[in-house]
């Protein structure tokens, strides 16, 4: 089989878009020239890559195998050219980054002290939920994962490189505002604001009711935690939400944290990329910063 990367490339931008225009454009090329080199590849290949429905196209069962195999075939050649700048003493190189949704408001400090320290490295930052988080992981598409609780069922090396506490926060003028040692059973009989299901925040939620015995009275369910502030100081519910999530809202007196028996929830935030990954030096460059300075980072954050 006869195939060159730049079909590869070319075959690539055309799976992730469904699109030759769109591929065409962000290569600038001609359309004609991508379909071109796309025949090329599927005559190599000897199967059709794509299968068109009227004016959409999608990706055969060798399409999809291909693209599986470019896709890896692409990591493997960005690492290698990292790995040859660093034997050249050069400080270079991408890092793909993603990140849970609820570290969002403590990940871009922590990225941009790296960042000051290796100018060089270009970063890019997803911020998605853990759902997605996990399908990154699986499909091994990015180099470094800030998130919760690592995934269960998945092959993955973790490690927890600062504290994260579960706090529950209610808008100021609420009846519990102010009072010392809320039992839990007190607190049960409150409306809930509730993260989506899988959510390592609603998670550890469950499992601290459950653990007591109590049942969570559940109000609206939110994907996002802006949403679930906004919800408790309209007066929808409380709310549970990581600490490093309340900070302007503390300071400006929009809501408050509860002293609640049995919280705050302890967990961690955890480092995590896809067991046997060969990192390349942009990643242990990153690895090795956020173990060592993202608790210094967080004190700054919380002074």
């Amino acid at each position: 089989m006869n195939v060159t990367f730049r079909q590869l490339a070319l075959f690539e931008a055309v799976a992730r878009n469904l699109s030759f225009t769109r591929a065409a454009e962000e290569l600038h090329l001609s359309q004609p020239a991508v379909s071109m080199q796309i025949r090329q590849l599927e005559e190599s290949v000897g199967s059709p890559l794509f299968e068109k429905t009227g004016k959409r196209i999608s990706l055969t069962e060798a399409g999809m195998e291909v693209f599986h195999y470019s896709q890896a075939i692409s990591r493997q050649l960005i690492e290698l050219e990292e790995v040859l700048e660093s034997l050249r003493g050069l400080s270079k190189g991408r890092l793909h980054v993603a990140v849970a949704s609820t570290i969002n408001y403590f990940a871009p400090r922590l990225l941009a002290a790296f960042h000051g320290r290796y100018p060089g490295i270009d970063l890019e930052l997803d911020v998605t939920n853990r759902e997605k988080l996990i399908q990154m992981l699986i499909d091994n598409s990015v180099d470094m994962v800030l998130m919760g609780q690592p995934p269960e069922g998945v092959q993955v090396e973790s490690e927890a490189f600062m504290d994260n506490p579960l706090v529950v926060v209610a808008p100021p003028a609420h009846p519990l505002s102010g009072v010392a040692a809320i039992p839990l059973p007190r607190l049960a009989e409150e409306v809930f604001l509730m993260r989506e299901p899988g959510s390592g925040t609603r998670q550890a939620m469950e499992r601290l009711f459950a653990e007591h015995d109590l049942t969570i009275r559940q109000g609206m369910q939110m994907t996002r935690n802006e949403a679930i502030k906004q919800g408790v100081r309209a007066g929808l519910g409380l709310g549970i939400v990581s600490a490093h999530t309340i900070e302007l809202e503390l300071e400006t007196g929009r809501l408050v944290i509860l002293d609640v028996a049995d919280f705050p929830i302890q967990r961690q935030w955890f480092l995590v990329y896809r067991k046997g990954k060969r990192l390349s030096p942009a990643s242990q460059a990153f690895r090795s910063f956020v173990l060592a300075e993202a608790g210094n980072v967080g004190m700054t954050m919380a002074d």
